[in-house]
């Protein structure tokens, strides 16, 4: 689902913050043991160690890739700045480098089409950030909202740096999360959705949330499988024509709202609903507020978008 939670980033996600923070607080213990060195801040990164280097190191740290290659004039403009910018934010992502010409697999699988081109990974997720050569501002605006996306999203606390660590000391591996009482009950449930047993999904995380109501992942689940088996039987043509023909129905533009976010069109599905609380009242209006707050659930509360339309939603209300 295009731009909807993926609740297998949001369990690695509690898994990594839960094992970040158990590597700081070892560190502080042993009075910087496991910390790592300013000069290990920026690594160089080929095919071969790309999983351990980047998609395992990115569930506790954002990991920024720099695609360059010697011959790049803006390159050695810009992996200069990145440079020196992983270095001064202390351990609050992680600078890749990656040559493109020894590494062409990578930058085909990143979509790269000209250099320099600078990519993040957070949680095992890919995200673009710029193209070309870019102003130190707007860099350090770029990083800011990366770091702060890896914290509040992703639940990311950084690496530990010690100025007197060894460059190259080998880290020690954080103790393993204990496993939660619905941990099993979660994995079933996610393992139905991967089924198409929305169904069972459904009542998977009723469960969960029955015994621990403030369970955050069980909160998505549930928010995503009562979405997708809402519309797994729709026809989106008649759904659309609906919604089209009837701009005050309150069911039709629920049930076209319902597409737009499966569809990935979340501002839309959002502004769609927060249009029909202007134009309804009473019942109507009040079942198509519910389902704007169910869609925020789905979304999730710390995505910038689902701020911006609970502030058009208490305008539209007040």
């Amino acid at each position: 689902m295009s731009g909807v939670v993926d609740l297998a980033a949001v369990k690695q996600a509690q898994e990594a913050k839960a094992k970040a923070e158990q590597a700081r607080a070892e560190a502080a213990r042993t009075g910087g043991a496991g910390a790592v060195s300013p000069a290990d801040l920026v690594i160089d990164v080929d095919e071969a160690g790309f999983e351990s280097d980047v998609l395992q190191r990115s569930t506790e740290v954002p990991v920024v890739i720099d695609f360059w290659a010697e011959w790049c004039e803006p390159c050695k403009q810009l992996s200069p700045v990145l440079e020196r910018l992983a270095v001064e934010y202390n351990g609050r992502f992680l600078l890749a480098k990656i040559d493109v010409d020894a590494n062409q697999m990578l930058m085909q699988q990143f979509g790269v089409q000209g250099i320099p081109a600078v990519f993040a990974v957070v949680a095992g997720q890919a995200l673009p950030l710029f193209q070309g050569a870019a102003g130190e501002q707007q860099i350090r605006q770029t990083l800011d909202q990366l770091v702060q996306v890896g914290e509040e999203r992703f639940g990311l606390t950084g690496l530990v740096v010690d100025p007197e660590a060894e460059p190259g000391a080998e880290r020690p591996v954080a103790p393993e999360r204990p496993a939660g009482p619905h941990d099993a009950a979660l994995d079933a449930a996610v393992q139905a959705m991967d089924a198409g047993d929305l169904g069972g999904a459904v009542q998977a995380y009723k469960n969960v949330l029955a015994e621990e109501p403030g369970n955050t992942e069980a909160k998505l689940g549930l928010a995503q499988a009562e979405l997708l088996q809402r519309v797994q039987d729709a026809d989106p043509q008649k759904v659309r024509r609906e919604a089209a023909d009837k701009p005050g129905d309150a069911q039709a533009q629920i049930a076209a709202a319902d597409l737009d976010l499966v569809g990935g069109h979340v501002e839309d599905a959002f502004g769609r609903l927060i249009d029909t609380v202007r134009v309804t009242a009473g019942d109507d209006r009040d079942a198509v507020r519910l389902r704007l707050l169910e869609l925020f659930e789905v979304v999730g509360a710390d995505d910038p978008r689902v701020a911006a339309a609970r502030r058009a939603l208490a305008r539209a209300l007040f």
